[in-house]
């Protein structure tokens, strides 16, 4: 859709590629922002091989460059069957899983930072003087920014809670595993506490807090927390048989997240990858967007620069793997979603790149986890090597991408496996039994021929 779009525009604008008035960022061609178009084409391959494995049954996808979208697809359907919604990138909403952890919750440390409100070396006791004991007065905002609170990746709140209130409590109470700032364990309990902490410090609810202060601002209109039922025809489904018994669709996939409301820090948000876009070009402009000011400059950078091994503050930065791809600069940042999810931003290149998925929705890959890894790191080069007017010029292209190459994808049958392996011992003791029989005809033959030997003498 949006290469007729490029197509129809420069036919009224033969002076130049056309900028199309939207919601949102504007639309350029590759070639007006330094990039190519065949180059970028190598995403449609990528993606497509993903659904065609079975890793997810559609896709949502934005690339973005110099301000303006360059690149903005839906792929496949929601769901698996013929009678599921078609993915649109600006209409088709997903639950963004741990994305919610930087587009939500840092965003809204980010803005108390900038106020004033709060310093990251403050103990997160003064603001919520349940988290003590323990050790657990030695955290500070930092620390759980960076994943180094000490507290553990996660507990099983959905099991132990019967309210959202115990699900907190039960957040607050954890033990650490760890000495604070010792020990690096990537936490949603961390995500979760920060999250308790922006409420108490702005005496409102998360979801009110960010609606106010970041989507709304930013024009951000299908980005929500529980998002309203007459939203659910959007909305790309997930879990068809998780504990809750019924299968899920516009209500959050986490289990934790559920237990603790659908509203926290580590996981609820739904958006469009549209939607992301906006949230993604705001950060590369410092913190502005068209006119308005959601974060200062300086607190950006201070965020997303490497802090701890490949951690920023709240976000990860590129370090050549997981969903970043090998080919993005060394200050890109970003962060990935368990549903399928991620968000990378490139500085040096002034680019972004949005994927989003249901491929926790009954995968048909044997290994679906595999296969968005492979699949989000594809997306990141084949935008970072369509960039062509970085120095030195274009990077040179692989001869194939993962998914090309599908490693680990789909492994064989078992059954067929198992007939492989006896076929192929068969093949190997045959061949043994050939040469330790060719090795007798030899050892026969030379003793032969000596006996004749010695005979003539």
């Amino acid at each position: 859709m949006l290469n007729l779009l490029f197509a129809a525009a420069n036919l009224f604008h033969p002076l130049g590629p056309a900028v199309l008035d939207r919601d949102g960022l504007p639309v350029k061609s590759p070639s007006a922002v330094g990039m190519s178009a065949s180059r970028l084409a190598t995403i449609n391959r990528v993606i497509e091989r993903g659904i065609k494995a079975g890793g997810y049954p559609g896709a949502a996808v934005v690339v973005g460059r110099k301000g303006a979208v360059v690149w903005e697809k839906g792929f496949g359907r929601v769901g698996w069957t013929g009678e599921a919604a078609r993915v649109e990138a600006d209409r088709t909403l997903y639950d963004l899983a741990s994305l919610t952890k930087v587009v939500g919750t840092t965003a809204a440390v980010m803005i108390l930072f900038d106020e004033g409100k709060i310093r990251l070396d403050d103990p997160v006791v003064k603001f919520l003087p349940e988290f003590t004991g323990g050790g657990r007065e030695l955290v500070t905002i930092r620390l759980l920014l960076e994943h180094r609170s000490g507290l553990p990746a996660g507990r099983d709140l959905w099991r132990i809670a019967h309210s959202a209130a115990e699900a907190r409590a039960a957040v607050l109470q954890t033990p650490l595993i760890a000495q604070p700032g010792q020990y690096y364990e990537y936490s949603d309990l961390g995500a979760d506490v920060l999250a308790f902490m922006v409420e108490a410090v702005t005496s409102q609810p998360l979801d009110q807090f960010l609606d106010a202060r970041v989507f709304s601002l930013l024009g951000m209109k299908d980005t929500h927390f529980r998002p309203d039922a007459s939203l659910r025809g959007r909305i790309a489904p997930t879990e068809l048989t998780p504990p809750r018994g019924y299968p899920l669709r516009g209500e959050v996939h986490d289990e934790n997240a559920y237990a603790l409301g659908g509203v926290d820090g580590h996981a609820g948000l739904f958006s469009t990858a549209s939607d992301l876009s906006i949230f993604a070009q705001m950060l590369l402009n410092g913190g502005t967007f068209a006119g308005t000011r959601i974060i200062a400059d300086s607190t950006v950078a201070l965020f997303t620069k490497r802090a701890a091994g490949t951690r920023a503050l709240g976000w990860d930065t590129c370090a050549g793997e997981f969903g970043c791809g090998k080919y993005m600069s060394v200050n890109a940042y970003g962060h990935t979603g368990f549903t399928g999810t991620s968000l990378w931003i490139d500085p040096d290149r002034d680019m972004f790149v949005v994927l989003l998925t249901n491929r926790v929705h009954a995968a048909k890959a044997r290994r679906p986890a595999k296969v968005i890894s492979d699949v989000r790191a594809d997306l990141a080069d084949a935008a970072a090597l369509a960039v062509t007017d970085m120095r030195g010029g274009p990077l040179d292209m692989p001869r194939s991408f993962r998914a090309d190459r599908a490693v680990g994808w789909n492994r064989p049958d078992v059954k067929v496996s198992r007939a492989k392996a006896v076929k192929a011992r068969r093949a190997a003791s045959a061949r043994a039994r050939a040469r330790a029989k060719s090795k007798a005809s030899a050892r026969r033959s030379a003793a032969t021929s000596k006996k004749k030997a010695s005979s003539r003498r």
